[in-house]
C-alpha cells in the first residue's frame, strides 16, 4: 500500500506502483474518483495516472488539513475498486486503413483481416490522458498486436489516427507528430475546448471500436453507455 507524498509545494501525490500495472490503474481510478466525492476544501484538482493519483492544491488550501483528508479517504477499502456502474463504454467508429496496418499485420503474423478483428474485438481502458490534451493512453491490447514505435516518428500525424505503440493503443486528437503505429482513423472529436467536459474520453472509460467504411465514416455516431 503507497502513501501520499508531497508534490513539490503545490499538492500531493500517491503511488500504487512504478510499473504499467492494470491492477494499480484500477486502483488510482478509483481512489481519485473517492477523493473527488469527499469534495475536499483546498483541492483545485485530482489527476489519475498509469498507478498514481495527483492533487493539487487551490491558492488557499490549507496543505496540512487537505493532507489530514486525503489520508483518511486514503485508507484501503473505500478505493479497492470502482464502484457498479460508474464506468462509461464509449464505442468509436474506426476505418481501419492506416499507413501502417500491413507491417504491423507481418509483424504479427496475422492476416489484416484478422488484425482488424482482433483490435475491433477488444475493450480497452482509458488508464490516463497525456501527450496531448485528449490523448487516451488505452489498457487491453490484444499482446499479439503489440509491436514497437517507428524508430523515426513521423512529423505530422493526423487527428484521430488510430495507433498502436508497444503494448498500448491510443488516438491522436490533433494533427502533430508521433511515432506510433497508425492502423486506422476514427472521426470522433476526442478534444474540445469549448465543451464540457473538454475531453470526450476520461480515465477509467472502456473503449470500444466499431469497424466503419470509410464512406460512412464522417457519418458515423459514438456511442456512449453509462
Amino acid at each position: 500500500m503507497g502513501r501520499w507524498q508531497p508534490l513539490g509545494d503545490s499538492g500531493f501525490v500517491f503511488v500504487f506502483a512504478t510499473t504499467l500495472d492494470a491492477v494499480a490503474n484500477a486502483r488510482a481510478h478509483a481512489l481519485a474518483a473517492a477523493v473527488r466525492a469527499a469534495a475536499i476544501p483546498g483541492v483545485a484538482d485530482v489527476v489519475p495516472a498509469y498507478a498514481s493519483v495527483a492533487v493539487a492544491l487551490a491558492p488557499a488550501g490549507n496543505p496540512e488539513a487537505v493532507l489530514a483528508e486525503l489520508v483518511r479517504v486514503a485508507v484501503p477499502g473505500p478505493h479497492a475498486a470502482r464502484a457498479a456502474g460508474a464506468v462509461r463504454t464509449v464505442t468509436l467508429p474506426c476505418c481501419y486503413d492506416g499507413p501502417d496496418l500491413a507491417e504491423l499485420a507481418a509483424h504479427a503474423g496475422l492476416s489484416v483481416d484478422e488484425v482488424i478483428a482482433r483490435h475491433a474485438g477488444g475493450v480497452y481502458t482509458v488508464a490516463l490522458l497525456g501527450f496531448q490534451p485528449g490523448f487516451p493512453y488505452l489498457l487491453g491490447l490484444d499482446p499479439a498486436l503489440a509491436m514497437p514505435r517507428r524508430a523515426a516518428p513521423r512529423p505530422l500525424v493526423p487527428r484521430g489516427a488510430v495507433a498502436i505503440g508497444g503494448a498500448q493503443a491510443g488516438i491522436y486528437p490533433r494533427d502533430s507528430p508521433g511515432g506510433w503505429r497508425l492502423i486506422g482513423r476514427t472521426s470522433a472529436v476526442l478534444f474540445e475546448p469549448h465543451r464540457e467536459p473538454p475531453s470526450l474520453l476520461l480515465p477509467g472509460d472502456h473503449v470500444r471500436f466499431r469497424a466503419t467504411a470509410a464512406a460512412e465514416l464522417d457519418t458515423a455516431l459514438v456511442e456512449v453507455a453509462p
